[in-house]
């Protein structure tokens, strides 16, 4: 199993786990599923835990910031000119079934700014990656893993990974569920 973390993830990770690893197991796991190639962060992703909570999860996973680490696994995955498969039936998804009732309240010009923004964000770039790497790779088993629900509860014009991943057939999850799926984390919580 392949999985793309995004940010909240990895500081839920830093922030509730983090504490109860005083050997550094998960720090230790997680470095090596990167290694691996199990473990994909995205440039967009990193970026963001670097301005996310002080750099918490920069702090807590330095490896993520060190240069040779990254050379040596190829960490960012770049996706900044990535675009997904089949893209003119992708924008059409995008414009007409991952938008939420509040896209309907903006003007076109208003709509298109955040379509934008909505394209060029990590989420939206973790699944263009995702897509694309089905699209390469039949029968790859990837998903991606987030903490955010399905339902819309922040008032933006485009859905949550979960139900766009829903509706795109990708399979996602929330950190405990990849926590509880990979196997050799044994943590002792005193």
């Amino acid at each position: 199993m392949i999985v793309v973390i995004d940010t909240s993830s990895l500081l839920a990770l830093v922030r509730y786990y983090g504490h109860f690893d005083k050997e550094q197991k998960i720090y230790s796991f997680f470095r090596q599923k990167i290694i691996d190639g199990d473990l994909i962060i995205i440039d967009e992703v990193l970026s963001e835990c670097k301005g996310t909570s002080k750099g918490l999860v920069i702090k807590k996973l330095d490896f993520l910031d060190d240069k040779n680490f990254q050379k040596e696994n190829k960490i960012p995955t770049r996706t900044a000119n990535m675009i997904a498969p089949a893209p003119t039936k992708f924008l059409n998804l995008v414009d007409n079934n991952f938008t939420t009732p509040r896209a309907k309240t903006l003007t076109s010009a208003q709509f298109e700014v955040r379509k934008a923004e909505f394209l060029n964000s990590a989420d939206m770039r973790m699944i263009i990656y995702v897509l694309n790497r089905i699209h390469k790779e039949k029968n790859l088993d990837i998903r991606i893993v987030t903490e955010e629900t399905e339902f819309a509860n922040d008032n933006k014009a485009f859905k949550k990974i979960p139900a766009i991943c829903r509706q795109l057939g990708i399979q996602n999850l929330t950190l405990p569920e990849l926590l509880h799926e990979y196997k050799g984390i044994d943590l002792i919580i005193e």
